[in-house]
């Protein structure tokens, strides 16, 4: 049981409460322009305005580029070779000057106040530049220490671990298979603990265990709060981890879109009827539905628009229902990232 001075306190706290709280209300009330509001939406970390890049010979490897990345966002630029991938990517990181435009990161621009933005920034490039004799360690902490940070074991042991390096810590360089040698990549990167990770081609040449292991690694960076620009030749690596999606062609940035909206837009499904009766050719009645027979003639393929107002496959049920083909199974399967991407590429041919 509660003693009386408790039960008397509890009852003058009360008293308090009540007594406060018209003056709370005001307050809140009167403070209520000086609270945060969460529906503005946050200024992006990368943004890049008109950006061109001519090189002396003439080339225009990048053309009136405009680009927001969002802070925290996995964003994966697809393109052909020669596309401009690496050329946007070497401008934003201060390795190539452009020609025109403006790009800031976090806030600062990366001619004006380059020494800000570069330090927002790592880069994992293509391939590992650096002494094959020093240890993994060693070469980690120089990189960290060329921004000017003072030396964190913890953090450089931490990297390692969570990149399973930290075995290798001691192993020079040379003895490193590739795929460890593209971790070493990534430790570099992070070293000086950047707030924006370029990945150029970061599972290229890596096994397929070892591409998925990568894949975790670049989800747990995006959860502790690192944003994520990655550039790949492998489409499925798009499609299993970005959150958005450009798709840059010869030098122009011809698409940005959220990933599933961009599916959902742009892909094509196909209903594929398997038949009880083989068919030598597709009859004359079928043909203004674009068939496709399969090579044993026991198949057939319709495509069609998912977004159209129709389908089209009602009339074609009953067209089949009409010329007497009977089928024992049906299924239907959705383009993939690879589909539309190559649909893309051409169209801007």
């Amino acid at each position: 049981m509660l003693c009386d001075n408790c039960i008397a306190l509890t009852a003058e706290f009360r008293l308090d409460f009540e007594a406060a709280r018209p003056i709370y209300a005001a307050a809140r009330f009167l403070l209520r322009p000086f609270f945060i509001n969460t529906s503005i939406p946050m200024p992006p970390i990368i943004s890049i305005s008109n950006l061109s890049k001519t090189y002396a010979s003439g080339f225009q490897a990048l053309k009136r580029i405009d680009l927001a990345i969002d802070k925290g966002e996995i964003f994966a630029l697809l393109g052909p070779n020669g596309a401009g991938k690496t050329t946007l990517i070497s401008v934003i990181c201060g390795i190539v000057t452009p020609s025109t435009g403006t790009i800031t990161v976090g806030g600062h621009d990366i001619l004006t106040d380059y020494r800000a933005a570069r330090s927002l920034i790592g880069l994992v490039p293509q391939e590992l530049h650096t002494d094959a004799f020093e240890s993994v360690w060693a070469t980690v902490t120089f990189s960290r220490g060329l921004f000017g940070l003072p030396s964190d074991r913890g953090h450089i042991e931490k990297v390692l671990r969570s990149l399973s390096l930290w075995d290798k810590k001691d192993s020079k360089i040379m003895t490193l298979s590739g795929g460890m040698k593209r971790r070493v990549l990534i430790a570099k990167a992070l070293a000086h603990e950047p707030k924006v990770l370029f990945l150029d081609e970061p599972t290229a040449g890596v096994d397929v265990e070892l591409r998925k292991d990568m894949w975790n690694v670049v989800r747990a960076l995006r959860a502790s709060g690192v944003t994520i620009i990655l550039t790949t030749h492998y489409i499925e690596e798009a499609e299993e981890m970005a959150d958005r999606i450009g798709v840059i062609n010869k030098g122009e940035i011809i698409l940005v879109e959220r990933k599933a909206e961009l599916m959902h837009k742009l892909g094509e499904k196909q209903l594929t009827l398997q038949l009880h009766n083989t068919l030598d050719a597709i009859p004359a009645d079928l043909t203004r539905h674009r068939l496709m027979l399969g090579p044993d003639g026991k198949e057939l393929t319709y495509t069609y628009d998912t977004q159209g107002e129709r389908t089209g496959i009602t009339a074609l049920l009953d067209d089949l229902a009409r010329a007497n083909i009977r089928f024992r199974d049906l299924q239907t399967t959705q383009s993939s990232l690879e589909d539309i991407f190559v649909g893309l590429v051409r169209k801007d041919q």
